[in-house]
């Protein structure tokens, strides 16, 4: 993919002050570029819900961002836990966010799979105790 826009944002864990300020960044660049209000949508939900995973659930990590002229790549890396049991993670309503994120209204347990669900390509590779990455693909049409 030949990139027109590169971007990596770090995402630091538990910093609840600043969720969803890549994912807003995202939409805004996207908007920008006029990509269409429906690809716009899928990739702000996905990047929303990935960037609340690193704040949720990791040790801290980076988003980042590619477009190019044949789509969009949001590819997520974190340090942390890891996920022991991938399609366990994948099921609606299964989360293991602590009482703190439960608190503030997050850890539904609805991320994963609308990430799945926006996204034109998904992919997750997790390992326990080293992190977890999460690959992304939208068509622009």
């Amino acid at each position: 993919m030949s990139a027109i826009i590169h971007e990596v944002y770090p995402v630091e864990a538990g910093d609840y002050t600043r969720a969803g300020e890549a994912s807003a960044d995202i939409k805004r660049r996207l908007k920008q570029l006029g990509v269409s209000s429906d690809v716009m949508r899928k990739v702000a939900v996905a990047s929303y819900e990935v960037e609340l995973n690193l704040v949720i659930h990791s040790l801290g990590g980076k988003l980042t961002l590619e477009v190019g002229t044949d789509g969009i790549h949001l590819l997520s890396e974190d340090v942390g836990p890891g996920i022991p049991d991938i399609s366990l993670a994948m099921r609606e309503g299964w989360s293991t966010a602590s009482e703190e994120a439960r608190s503030l209204g997050f850890g539904a347990g609805m991320g994963l799979p609308n990430m799945k669900r926006n996204a034109d390509g998904f992919d997750i590779q997790s390992e326990v105790g080293k992190g977890t990455r999460i690959d992304m693909r939208f068509n622009l049409a």
